[in-house]
């Protein structure tokens, strides 16, 4: 998935994994994270909410991949 942080408009690409698989230095989240599971029924163009121990973040999301 690639996201736009609205507060930097920086892009950023995930993709989301099973659990083992994860490592955010690769770009890899569990589908267990807090992000994951705020993207859950998201599409194209939606705002996706996020509250973390960092503080409120909003991203839209820009581009779904499906393998």
């Amino acid at each position: 998935v690639v996201l736009q942080d609205l507060e930097t408009e920086d892009e950023v690409t995930y993709q989301i994994v099973g659990e083992d698989e994860s490592d955010v230095s690769s770009g890899k989240i569990s589908v267990f994270s807090p992000l994951a599971r705020a993207m859950i029924g998201k599409k194209k163009g939606d705002i996706v909410e996020l509250k973390s121990p960092r503080g409120e973040k909003e991203y839209e999301v820009q581009k779904f991949f499906f393998k």
